[in-house]
């Protein structure tokens, strides 16, 4: 009988880090100038244009919906309808992501309902997403953790 090995998770983004426990987060930076949290690297803060000010941040895991988009049509490969969403972090940064386990229509989705980030394999939502982790948004209520 052969033995399976687990491959490493490797992150779909730039700014998904893996943490000392392999458990992926999302990482930022914040401006020591005036406190603005961004998603990724940057060396300069967009909002008050300080250069060399901006240290590394690791993001919130839960937030707010700010907006969202139904997709209908996307490119091949993609699994639609999907809801693509953006979300006001808890701690700053402002992040997009695919909005999971809620039906793709406006009569489910709320704008400002609380969202929780979680890390799933990125083949939910595309056919050639294996081996990726990626991030997502779930209703807060609906986390696992909680």
């Amino acid at each position: 009988m052969q033995q399976q090995i687990a491959l490493p998770i490797k992150p779909a983004t730039s700014y998904i880090r893996l943490g000392e426990d392999s458990r992926p987060y999302l990482e930022g930076y914040k401006c020591d100038e005036c406190g603005a949290v961004f998603l990724g690297f940057r060396e300069a803060c967009g909002r008050c244009a300080t250069r060399g000010r901006m240290n590394v941040a690791r993001l919130g895991e839960r937030g707010r919906l700010y907006c969202y988009t139904i997709v209908y049509r996307s490119y091949p490969g993609i699994k639609v309808p999907f809801i693509s969403a953006i979300a006001d972090l808890e701690g700053g940064g402002t992040v997009k992501a695919n909005l999971l386990n809620v039906k793709p229509d406006s009569m489910s989705i709320q704008f400002g309902m609380p969202i929780k980030v979680v890390f799933q394999g990125a083949d939910i939502a595309s056919a050639d997403g294996a081996g990726y982790v990626a991030h997502f948004f779930v209703p807060a209520e609906e986390s696992s953790d909680e």
